[in-house]
């Protein structure tokens, strides 16, 4: 079950149930992430057996709360280094055991930790595939980021994934973690660089693994959704051998498999399989059913200019005349537009026959494990684990691009580069304006009209190379192994050295990436046939998008070593004192699918390596019985030249037995990573833009300058993309966070907890701070010259790539495809919160236990400011939109689970919450220069349509999912699992980048719909 274990019993030795906290489900991706239902009660391993800075606790038989140790038993609770008989400590630490999740229905690492409420803005699942680091999963502490979260495994370091989010945050993938193999998950919600170093500034995740195991258990599992799809099968097996307490030694090894079914768009319903929302008023994002100019797998072309006849990247600026199709043959629907730039085409939606919800995913991996016990006072262990994990990533075909591939000089209207098929082809490396041997172009209906005057006879393209599979597959691996010894002596010594050594190798296999030189040759020598492309060769499609690989990878070693010793006899105690020292050495090698501008992929890559040296201490102060205090501190050195001290101060306090109050200060700091600081590293990121109504307008829009609409599809929205390098100047981010309880238990069968947090990080990294801004002006402007002027006066900011001019209004300003900006020290981020819990766990009868539990996060701010004096206000609002996923933060989130279990029969529901949210993000708009106030009001609605209250807002989501578990006997339980039962529909969110018309963060179940899993446990 999911609890928190600063909420023990109020009194040592009370006869007191503890008090329990469920965790909200952040409603991530995948849809059965759930608060587990019913408590089973694990074996609890002995204390003995346990190493690294996290020791087992014994777990209360009928909550499954982590509890105080037995019989004077000791412990280590993440976020403390102090041995101690409770688990009791200043900061809230929410536990979720690896049997309740499992029985909930959680299959792995990724879905358990992004269950937890505190999961906030900037949180990635693996169904958002859009994004530079698709494939990895990560969690986001306090909506603080993912770099500023650590994922700890035993206490102990892994490495970070090669891949960054944003192009910029460094994260442990989630999905290279075995979930079988762990005994249980402590996450503490509160900053925590004082004991574990500089990226805990939102918390950390710390996955306890099982310390020994004796005999044969396995689970076998398969569901699917209602819909047929999101299939999923699951099995793994543990073996092991080794009575410890007896023999002293024990050994184990564990295995996993899981396979999760590709879900496409076009297997759900309206509005999560079309971005065409004009149907319920919304705007026809599926230009490609009534544009010609917006590119399909059926080429159609317009007759242009050619200034190098050899050049098919040298298109004119503007065409003429009628489009024409090359090929309707086969059409299921044509339409025509009328007019001197009209035609006949065929209609398509891209977006439902190319896209999908869910990828296809496939991962596997080995765990073993030896504890042995040297003599009395010293015990070791050594420990492996191999990870494998697949993700497989299908897109919308890749199109002739009518704008200067990457690297290339910028565009201007005198240098645009529309793509165009030539009057003439001709042989690989002839000149085709004056060979002899050349021929009329197949592919261009203008080639025979225009044999005499090849130069105003090309034909501008525009086309989807539908023959061409494009998309990704992401193979990841994970090594780890680790070792250590602990022990004692004297009378209260005791000391622990562990190292641990992890690399993770990532290969990503692009296809359908569209290479410059191969596509030039093949337009000039004729060799790719666009009027009927399935009967290209392999060997032409190779040669315009030849199948790409590139290895990653990123390494971590580390050394950490402690010692403790009781110190002296105070009125509540024993008071302690552990000091330490780590050393480790990091290693990011992020290379591009791009190197050297070859193609039109994307230019991302990280690299560089340091060293990190640190000393640590924590010390315990027990000043009576009812309030203890516990000091800790930590100094980092990094190689790169900056150091810093992080202190924390926490206490606990019992006024009387049934409260509890609790608080802790500290400050902390976030190390650059590598992709922030180092200038070899690259990162062009792109987000989703509504051009102005005065640019719609001069395109042809119809309405006000500040209410319009279009059909034109070069004045809808459109990506627009930053590009940043390594800042090698940044200095670290640095927080300062506190945290305020209660916990109460009037009653013998209820409890309530409640928590403030508070967290500001100042010197906050960030990639272009003022890209915002650098658009405006850009679109402020009525001529390219002048735009770019315009964005030049910002300071650090450039213009890189221009589009090609907008066929039907050539003369009007053309949009804006890449701006530069810089990483840069900017203001602050600011969050505050309030975190509730209620549980009651009331026994009727012999067998019988009913048990209701609610928890709702209140987020009261999230603030940031980008260091020029403007407060930008999120919280429920689709802010910080250029964050991850761009899933916004909503106030309020929260569940309520009852469950009843009768003698071997257990049933249980968990009903989920999420506030709406507004559909505007204070990171998009220009603060007001008369007031410095930024309007959140749903005139700027980041879907804008000409009524923008339409789709102002995300409505809330209320859905539940149903489990039952019957055992069989002591040796076999059968379940099944439903999730999302009542089949709730995703609210729909026509500003969402990363999903279609959905928050895939959120709202990810409404749009799987019901599914159905059935399994079976054993153990001998």
């Amino acid at each position: 079950m999911i609890s928190t274990i600063s909420a023990r019993r109020l009194l040592a030795g009370s006869a007191l149930p503890t008090l329990a906290s469920l965790a909200l489900a952040s409603l991530a991706a995948p849809a059965f992430a759930q608060v587990p239902a019913a408590t089973t009660t694990p074996t609890p391993p002995a204390p003995s057996e346990a190493t690294g800075p996290n020791s087992p606790a014994a777990v209360d038989a009928a909550t499954g709360v982590q509890q105080t140790g037995t019989q004077g038993d000791e412990i280590v609770v993440t976020g403390s280094l102090l041995r101690r008989t409770s688990t009791e400590t200043p900061s809230p630490v929410t536990v979720l055991t690896a049997d309740s999740l499992v029985k909930s229905g959680i299959t792995n690492i990724n879905d358990a930790i992004r269950s937890v409420s505190a999961d906030g803005a900037g949180s990635i699942s693996t169904g958002f595939q859009g994004g530079f680091s698709a494939g990895g999963a990560a969690v986001s502490l306090r909506g603080l980021g993912v770099s500023s979260t650590l994922v700890l495994i035993d206490g102990l370091r892994s490495t970070n994934f090669p891949l960054n989010d944003d192009g910029h945050n460094a994260y442990t993938d989630l999905n290279s973690i075995p979930f079988s193999a762990v005994e249980r998950v402590e996450v503490l919600k509160d900053g925590a660089s004082s004991t574990y170093g500089a990226d805990a500034i939102g918390g950390v995740v710390n996955i306890i693994m099982k310390k020994n195991f004796q005999g044969v258990a396995g689970t076998v599992e398969g569901g699917i959704s209602q819909h047929g799809d999101a299939a999923r099968q699951r099995a793994n097996l543990t073996l092991g051998y080794g009575d410890y307490d007896a023999t002293g030694w024990n050994f184990y090894v564990n295995g996993e498999y899981q396979h999760d079914g590709r879900v496409a768009v076009k297997d759900r319903g309206f509005p999560f399989n079309t971005t065409d929302l004009s149907s319920i008023g919304g705007n026809d994002g599926n230009t490609a059913d009534s544009s010609l100019s917006t590119p399909t797998i059926n080429a159609v072309v317009r007759r242009t200019t050619q200034s190098d006849l050899n050049d098919p990247f040298t298109g004119g600026t503007a065409a003429v005349g009628t489009y024409t199709s090359l090929n309707l043959s086969g059409c299921g629907r044509t339409y025509t537009v009328t007019g001197a730039a009209g035609g006949v085409g065929c209609a398509h939606d891209n977006t439902y026959d190319y896209s999908q919800i869910q990828p296809k995913q496939e991962r596997y991996s080995a765990t073993g494990r030896l504890s042995i016990r040297l003599n009395d006072n010293i015990e070791g262990y050594i420990t492996g684990t191999f990870s494998h994990n697949e993700v497989d990533i299908k897109a919308i075909p890749v199109g002739i691009r009518q704008r200067q591939p990457y690297g290339a000089a910028p565009q201007t209207a005198s240098n645009n580069p529309g793509v165009v098929l030539p009057v003439y082809v001709c042989g690989a490396g002839v000149n085709c304006a004056t060979a002899a041997d050349r021929r009329l172009n197949p592919n261009n209906p203008y080639a025979a009209a225009f044999a005499g005057d090849p130069a105003n006879g090309a034909a501008r393209i525009y086309y989807l190379f539908g023959d061409i599979p494009t998309g990704t597959h992401r193979i990841n691996e994970v090594i780890r192994g680790a070792a250590g010894l602990k022990g004692s002596f004297g009378d209260d010594w005791n000391w622990r050295v562990d190292a641990v050594g992890a690399k993770d190798n990532l290969t990503i296999n692009a296809f359908g990436v569209i290479n410059i030189a191969g596509l030039k040759q093949a337009i000039n020598t004729g060799a790719y046939n666009f009027i009927n492309p399935y009967t290209n060769s392999d060997a032409v499609r190779q040669q315009i998008a030849p199948n790409l690989s590139v290895d990653s990878h990123t390494s971590m070693a580390s050394l950490d070593a402690s010692i403790s010793k009781d110190l002296f006899e105070l009125p509540g105690g024993m008071a302690q004192l552990v000091v330490g020292g780590q050393i480790r050495r990091e290693v990011e090698e992020n290379n591009s699918l791009n190197p050297v501008l070859a193609n039109y992929a994307n230019t991302a890559a990280a690299f560089g390596k340091h060293t990190v040296s640190a000393g640590y201490f924590e010390l315990g102060v027990p000043v009576l019985q009812s309030l203890g205090v516990d000091i800790s501190g930590r100094y980092d050195h990094y190689s790169e030249g900056f150091s810093h001290f992080s202190p924390k101060i926490g206490a606990k306090w019992n006024p009387i037995k049934e409260i509890a109050l609790r608080g802790t200060f500290s400050k902390g700091f976030r190390a650059p990573t590598f992709a922030e600081s180092n200038p070899r590293s690259s990162f062009p990121g792109f987000v989703t833009y509504s051009p102005p109504c005065s640019f719609v307008l001069a395109h042809g829009g119809t309405g006000t300058t500040t209410s319009c609409s279009t059909t034109n599809p070069y004045a809808l929205p459109f990506s627009v993309g930053g590009g940043f390098a390594g800042n090698p100047d940044l200095k670290p981010e640095k927080s300062t966070s506190f945290t305020a309880g209660v916990v109460a238990q009037p009653v013998r069968w209820l409890s309530l907890t409640a928590d403030y947090y508070n967290v500001k990080k100042t010197n906050v990294i960030v990639a272009g701070p003022d890209a915002g801004k650098a658009r405006a002006a850009y679109f402020s402007q009525t001529t390219e010259a002048a735009a770019r002027a315009a964005v030049a006066a910002i300071p650090g900011y450039s213009v890189s790539a221009v589009d090609a001019i907008d066929p039907l209004f050539p003369n009007a300003l053309p949009r804006v495809l890449v701006i530069n900006g810089p990483y840069v020290n900017a203001g602050y981020f600011k969050t505050q919160g309030l975190d509730f819990s209620a549980t009651a766990n009331i026994p009727l009868g012999d067998g019988v236990r009913f048990t209701s539990r609610a928890d709702v996060t209140y987020i009261l701010k999230y603030n940031v400011n980008f260091g020029d004096g403007i407060v930008r206000k999120y919280v429920g609002t689709l802010g910080p939109y250029e964050l991850s996923s761009g899933a916004g933060t909503p106030r309020v989130r929260g569940n309520w689970m009852n469950s009843l279990d009768v003698g071997k029969f257990s049933i249980a529901a968990t009903t989920y919450y999420v506030s709406r949210i507004k559909s505007v993000g204070a990171d998009e708009y220009d603060a007001d220069p008369a007031t410095g106030k930024i309007d959140l009001s749903c005139a700027n609605n980041l879907y804008s349509t000409g009524n923008t209250d339409n789709f102002c807002y995300i409505k809330k989501f209320i859905y539940a999912d149903l489990h039952a578990s019957y055992e069989v006997n002591d040796k076999f339980t059968f379940y099944v699992d439903v999730g999302n039962f009542t089949n709730e529909k995703a609210p729909i969110a026509p500003a969402s980048y990363s999903g279609i018309n959905y928050l895939p963060t959120w709202h990810y179940a409404g749009v799987i719909g019901r599914t159905f899993r059935a399994g079976a446990s054993f153990k001998f």
